[in-house]
């Protein structure tokens, strides 16, 4: 799991003295969303060179590269436009670019969605630390199992150890998480914003239109009548956030939807949240059997207390999964939620358990 938090950092560097070139180049860095440096000779280069996240240089400019003496690096990309630049197969511009250690030689227009994708990754990588952020999945065992109050209370752990964190809401029919927040006034995007979502959105901008409450950043439903996440859209989300590195937590539905199944695909760990009770414990068997398939870890969290003085051990034996972590009752967080105080900022049983369970996957802890 990465452990490094957003923080702004080198941007790809643009190296033309093409004016026209040069055009096309922003106009795909600002469908991006990427902040760009240019410079318009290889030797104005060599302050970034290292520390770019993506380099893409004029195909002309390579034999001015080769006489400069820099080293060679990784995300070097030869550009060039097909009507000027290549002619069939030119064997030059191949032979240039192995000469450069350039990694992919693309001309305009027939490159430009693939070099926007670049441009999109290559920002994230800038911005964060260039690994992907963990998924952690979170579902009740039953319905009213406390699986959103522990999902918020894992997104405020991140936060403690100052991962950037998205807390995703993937139920439509839970009532909303930003309300379980207290940031359902936040301004900012729904989930019904991205119904018609398919594209490639870079972290930084997912992130800066999403509502944030308490500098946490959500992605919840709106009070109107969409009911589930199209496949699509919770792909395309799931992956912005992800380049954003850290962390994103998932609130799932009980009954699995092709949109969960994404999510569950992604997860490194997916936690079942279980009430101290025997019906609980029968129910939550049913979830468990229909999301092991679908995801390569699933744990059990056992929520007290219980009527029958039923042990957690007992419940995750009967359900044959690990048990992840148990959390006893704390006191007034029933009327906490009412008043839309979130859940797990404040120390307590919660907050604990949240923290001891992001404690156990940064050590290695997920099976």
């Amino acid at each position: 799991m990465s452990v490094h938090p957003t923080e702004p950092g080198p941007r790809p560097l643009l190296i033309t003295a093409d004016p026209e070139l040069l055009d096309d180049l922003l106009r795909l860095a600002a469908a991006s969303g990427t902040d760009v440096e240019v410079v318009d000779v290889v030797a104005g280069a060599r302050r970034s060179w290292a520390a770019a996240p993506l380099i893409v240089l004029d195909v002309r400019l390579a034999g001015a590269l080769a006489a400069a003496g820099l080293p060679r690096r990784p995300g070097l990309i030869l550009i060039g436009n097909r009507g000027i630049d290549a002619r069939g197969d030119d064997a030059e511009v191949w032979r240039r670019a192995v000469e450069v250690g350039a990694e992919q030689v693309a001309f305009l227009p027939d490159s430009e969605q693939w070099l926007v994708g670049r441009l999109t990754d290559a920002a994230d990588v800038g911005a964060g630390s260039g690994r992907l952020a963990d998924v952690v999945c979170v579902i009740g065992g039953r319905g009213g199992a406390g699986a959103s109050t522990l999902a918020a209370a894992l997104a405020f752990a991140g936060l403690r150890l100052k991962l950037p964190t998205v807390l995703l809401d993937g139920d439509p029919l839970g009532g909303g998480i930003d309300l379980l927040l207290g940031g359902e006034d936040q301004p900012g995007l729904r989930w019904p914003d991205f119904a018609g979502a398919t594209g490639r959105v870079s972290g930084a901008t997912l992130r800066a239109a999403l509502p944030t409450v308490d500098a946490l950043t959500v992605l919840s439903w709106d009070r109107g009548d969409s009911l589930d996440v199209p496949p699509a859209a919770m792909r395309s989300v799931l992956a912005a956030a992800r380049r954003g590195g850290g962390l994103v937590v998932v609130d799932l539905p009980r009954r699995v939807d092709a949109a969960a199944e994404l999510a569950l695909g992604e997860a490194v760990v997916t936690y079942v949240v279980v009430p101290a009770e025997l019906r609980a414990a029968t129910s939550a068997a049913r979830v468990a059997a229909s999301i092991g398939p679908l995801t390569r870890d699933v744990q059990v969290v056992v929520r007290g207390p219980s009527p029958g003085g039923l042990e957690p051990s007992v419940v995750a034996d009967s359900l044959r999964l690990p048990l992840a972590g148990h959390c006893r009752a704390e006191p007034g967080l029933a009327g906490a939620l009412e008043r839309g105080e979130a859940p797990g900022r404040r120390r307590g049983p919660l907050a604990r358990l949240a923290d001891e369970l992001l404690a156990d996957l940064l050590a290695g802890g997920a099976r």
